[in-house]
């Protein structure tokens, strides 16, 4: 007996089996890339990148049914690369109470259990995870409940930060972080990517953007330490550089960073310096990096529009020869092709987008004569027209 969806089929008379013919020219985003690494490289079928979403759903850092709904869906929508939200490497490290963490063996139970089952669910997708401390701009309330920092009769928590300077003027100024904090924070980084690798991770992510703690020593509007952590460029990117180069003698998969490129404020971090700091990561065994900006200041001005954050992305993967990922505002399947067609980068992200369309990367196969891997369970979706999607699993399926 088949199910459901095959019985309410129309009758189909007998007939040449059907074929399509795609008269378009192999597309940049449908070709393979090969990430390196001292493991010996990713290789990823196509350049689509789901980028990472907070979901604040998680529980006290734990995982819950909402990542395994959520991961589920981004596993099956087409990306060659699904990145896990940003997750804490300690529990003062969290955006919100209800981020998600990898700082201990019940967090990282909970991960493992979720990803696992997601998995099973899905084609085999590569899976990163972004690693993060959110310095400044933790403890702060759920993006629907205002955003705002929380005090401790809200159920916040100590901030830490370079220096003392608050993100708002309103609020009271973290605690300057002393140099054994500062081990730790490097240390917990190192074990968080140990438990990633564990679990079954291929590639983390080191977030040091959007005003956290590691893009925070980097703008000189955040950091204004008087040691050798603070003031000319050189001091500046040293405690990012540490923490990079700890988890890279730690973690042998492929290893990126996710950059603001610029804090979009006269005197802070820029493109120059970006561009410059991507050429010492390469150095120290960064396999890609992760190009967006802001978030470091509220006086950003930000000039919004599609493919913003291009220009960043096109000067630094230029200075420094990486496997550049571009984000922002990327949208349309055409407008993805033409990043990479003229060389602005190497792969391309995409996150508000996947989750309004959590099938963005079957679209932009149809749209531009791409394949991509789909769970049995979706191949009779397709509408005719889209038949090659799936490449020939699809054809004469009843």
């Amino acid at each position: 007996m088949l199910c459901d969806a095959a019985q309410d089929r129309p009758e189909q008379t007998a007939g040449p089996p059907f074929t399509l013919t795609w008269n378009i020219p192999v597309s940049k985003l449908f070709s393979p890339l090969t990430l390196p690494s001292p493991r010996g490289g990713l290789t990823l079928p196509n350049r689509i990148v789901v980028a990472p979403m907070c979901q604040y759903a998680a529980r006290d850092g734990e995982t819950t049914d909402w990542h395994l709904m959520h991961w589920g869906n981004m596993l099956n929508s087409g990306g060659a690369l699904f990145t896990i939200e940003a997750t804490a490497v300690l529990p003062e490290g969290r955006i919100t109470p209800a981020c998600l963490g990898l700082w201990d063996e019940r967090t990282e139970r909970a991960l493992s259990d979720t990803l696992a089952r997601a998995r099973a669910l899905a084609p085999a997708t590569a899976v990163c995870i972004q690693l993060a401390h959110a310095g400044r701009k933790a403890s702060s309330a759920l993006p629907w409940q205002g955003a705002q920092l929380l005090s401790s009769a809200q159920g916040g928590w100590e901030t830490f930060a370079p220096s003392a300077l608050p993100h708002l003027p309103s609020e009271p100024p973290p605690t300057a972080l002393s140099r054994a904090r500062m081990n730790q924070i490097r240390d917990a980084f190192v074990t968080a990517a140990q438990r990633a690798a564990r679990i079954g991770v291929e590639a983390v992510e080191i977030h040091s953007a959007h005003g956290y703690l590691l893009h925070e020593f980097l703008s000189p509007l955040a950091n204004q330490r008087e040691d050798e952590y603070g003031g000319n460029f050189d001091n500046r990117i040293r405690f990012p550089l540490e923490v990079f180069a700890a988890v890279r003698q730690a973690f042998d998969g492929v290893l990126g960073l996710r950059l603001s490129a610029s804090d979009w404020v006269e005197g802070g971090w820029d493109a120059t310096q970006s561009a410059e700091f991507a050429k010492r990561l390469k150095l120290a065994g960064c396999d890609f990096i992760h190009v967006s900006s802001g978030g470091v200041s509220p006086a950003q001005k930000i000039a919004l529009g599609p493919g913003y954050q291009l220009p960043f992305a096109r000067q630094i993967r230029a200075a420094s020869g990486m496997v550049t990922t571009a984000v922002g505002l990327i949208t349309e399947a055409a407008q993805a092709e033409a990043i990479l067609q003229a060389g602005d980068a190497d792969l391309v992200a995409l996150a508000r987008a996947f989750l309004y369309q959590p099938r963005w990367g079957w679209q932009a196969a149809a749209a531009l004569g791409g394949e991509v891997i789909a769970h049995p369970a979706y191949w009779r979706c397709l509408p005719r027209e889209a038949q090659a999607v799936f490449g020939r699993v699809s054809v004469g399926m009843r």
